[in-house]
């Protein structure tokens, strides 16, 4: 494994524990060259996902763009880091636990707005404004009406 910060790939493991969602293994590792330590996740390599997108376009799961969309949405708001990759988990375990070989962006897009509902009422405002594809001021304030009721 290469360190992330100096870019040598002589590591070692020091600590090795399920992750939170018991579907990963979470390992603390330690550059040997640097002595710095950062953190890998080892899962099972699964069936690859395709997403049919909304012109019918297929492509493959890709989680750095759900790790994306979520953490723009997120920008600056008073959430912890290990809160947002717990909220990523969740919508990715969610998106597996469908057991379908394609899903539609409209379902994943669904879930991810019930998680960020839950998690951040901004953040989930700020998602739904470029999910939903918000027209005018009306259409962003009905959502927010749905928001508060």
């Amino acid at each position: 494994m290469k360190c992330p910060f100096c870019g040598e790939d002589n590591t070692r493991v020091i600590d090795s524990r399920p992750a939170d969602d018991n579907s990963s293994i979470r390992r603390r590792r330690e550059c040997d060259d640097c002595g710095k330590r950062f953190t890998t996740y080892e899962k099972v390599e699964t069936i690859p996902l395709i997403i049919i997108k909304k012109g019918k376009i297929r492509e493959t799961y890709d989680r750095k763009k759900l790790e994306s969309g979520v953490i723009k949405s997120c920008h600056k708001r008073p959430i912890p880091v290990e809160e947002i990759e717990k909220c990523i988990d969740r919508i990715e375990t969610k998106i597996f636990n469908l057991e379908q070989k394609e899903v539609e962006s409209t379902v994943i897009g669904e879930i991810v707005m019930d998680e960020l509902k839950a998690l951040d009422q901004v953040a989930y405002v700020r998602f739904a404004s470029v999910y939903r594809e918000f027209k005018d001021v009306n259409t962003f304030m009905d959502e927010l009406k749905k928001l508060l009721n």
